[in-house]
């Protein structure tokens, strides 16, 4: 009698996370100091020469940088701007800009991907109440991180962190439709896509050691988006604004580790 394998989310050794900890502790360092430069006058661009200077003097790599094209170290996105914005010199932020930076490093072979969305100066409460709904809505897919569960559990999960903010906040939230999380290790981007929204109890299981970037898009009205034809940058299409957050997280013995910490 045959029994088939049970598919599971890649997994790494406790060293090999490690190491993807140390690459993701980079990120966290270059998010933090574009947070810190990022005020009204400066321009994207100046942002990604920040990043991009942490990054290298970690003895890392910019892993955005030449991706595909990509001409950045991290991807910019302002207000309606989804992910994947372009650091240009030509977007200068403003008071009251919602911003969102996504950022990866390559360490010694390992990935570390990471974003957070903050305000520049002092943000409207449907703002600051979007961009604390996506957080916590990362913060549930986090939760579910654990052995023994499976894939669509994460993105179930997610969707109930939105729609438990919804009712905190008393608004509605549009969750990004089509984009969502990947695995990740020696590559940025690997299987399995992860959904941000979803029925539990589908797709390959999570065991000890399976590492995923989780990372949950929503905005303050539609989840349909639009690529421009730059090839990269995603706007709402009803220019609503957005938030994006996103951790590298393994799954452990003693629960979920995320791997890309951020200096307090």
């Amino acid at each position: 009698m045959g029994f088939r394998k049970r598919k599971r989310v890649p997994f790494r050794s406790p060293g090999e996370l490690d190491a993807m900890a140390a690459a993701g502790a980079v990120v966290g360092a270059a998010l933090v100091a574009v947070r810190a430069a990022a005020k009204p006058g400066v321009s994207t661009l100046d942002l990604d020469e920040v990043a991009e200077s942490v990054i290298r003097e970690a003895n890392a790599v910019p892993s955005f940088k030449g991706y595909h094209g990509f001409p950045g170290s991290i991807c910019s996105s302002v207000n309606e701007v989804v992910v994947h914005g372009i650091p240009s010199s030509d977007v200068v932020l403003a008071e009251g800009d919602l911003v969102s930076i996504d950022c990866g490093a390559i360490l010694d072979g390992w990935h570390g991907d990471s974003a957070w969305t903050f305000g520049v100066g002092e943000l409207s409460e449907a703002d600051t109440d979007l961009s604390e709904a996506t957080r916590l809505s990362l913060e549930a897919g986090i939760e579910a991180m654990v052995d023994g569960a499976r894939l669509t559990d994460i993105s179930h999960a997610i969707e109930l962190g939105t729609r438990s903010a919804e009712r905190k906040f008393g608004r509605s939230f549009g969750i990004v439709d089509g984009y969502g999380g990947h695995g990740i290790g020696r590559e940025m981007h690997m299987d399995p896509f992860l959904a941000n929204e979803g029925e539990p109890g589908r797709g390959p299981y999570l065991v000890i050691g399976s590492t995923l970037a989780i990372e949950p898009m929503l905005t303050l009205g539609t989840t349909e988006t639009t690529e421009l034809d730059d090839g990269w940058t995603v706007i709402t299409d009803d220019g609503s604004r957005s938030a994006h957050w996103e951790h590298t997280v393994a799954v452990t013995a003693d629960g979920p580790r995320i791997l890309t910490t951020r200096p307090s």
